[in-house]
């Protein structure tokens, strides 16, 4: 196989749904033996029983969960569309999925605000 340049890494990235890339990402953290959060977690185990509170003071990226759909689930999937790129099967699946991520790495103001939005659609949602 041709070794692919960054740009070409890019445009194949861009043509993925938001799930196909996250399976990506899990397959690709199996297969290396990596995972995302690895140098959040050296950092913390480093610097002792301080770490935990000054990693919430820190944090700026906020991961939106799904944890139950609620009675109004046609709701929460219009919610969820609205919120992503995703398209209707797309949502769905992510929604009868739960939990799951809606929003990830997303700064504390977006994080709260889809956060109010699917409450106010019915949904239970969780910012980690």
């Amino acid at each position: 196989m041709a070794k692919l340049t960054t740009e070409e890494l890019l445009d194949a990235f861009k043509e993925l749904t938001l799930i196909e890339l996250s399976e990506f990402v899990k397959k690709f953290e199996e297969t290396f033996e990596v995972t995302a959060a690895a140098p959040v977690a050296v950092a913390a185990a480093g610097a002792g029983a301080a770490a935990p509170a000054e990693e919430v003071e820190e944090k700026d990226s906020f991961d939106v969960v799904l944890e139950a759909a609620g009675d109004k689930k046609i709701q929460v999937i219009k919610e969820v569309r609205a919120l992503t790129s995703l398209g209707l099967g797309e949502a769905k699946a992510l929604v009868d999925g739960a939990p799951s991520n809606v929003l990830e790495g997303a700064n504390k103001e977006t994080a709260e605000k889809a956060k109010a939005q699917l409450e106010e659609a019915g949904a239970t949602v969780t910012l980690k």
